[in-house]
């Protein structure tokens, strides 16, 4: 499932084609890799060439063409290392 959010708010797209290129946040869950963007719930007729975008190590890409910026959430994301001190 895609969020994208929405003036700090969480908008579910769930079944239906959304806006490509037109948030600059979505939270991704495992279900949506491998990540690409635009993704394949987004309309393609105006928007970039598709690249894929690495985000399983991190938990966080950005999109070199449009910028919007992904985050993987849940279970999806990754444990985050614990430091020392």
């Amino acid at each position: 499932m895609v969020e994208h959010v929405e003036n700090d708010s969480v908008a579910a797209t769930q079944g239906r084609h959304i806006p490509s290129n037109a948030e600059n946040h979505y939270r991704i869950s495992r279900s949506d890799l491998p990540l690409s963007c635009p993704m394949p719930q987004m309309e393609l007729w105006n928007s970039h060439p598709r690249v894929y975008l690495p985000i399983e190590e991190t938990g966080k890409a950005k999109c070199p063409y449009c910028g919007a910026v992904y985050e993987l959430v849940g279970d999806a994301a990754p444990a985050s290392s614990s430091h020392t001190g």
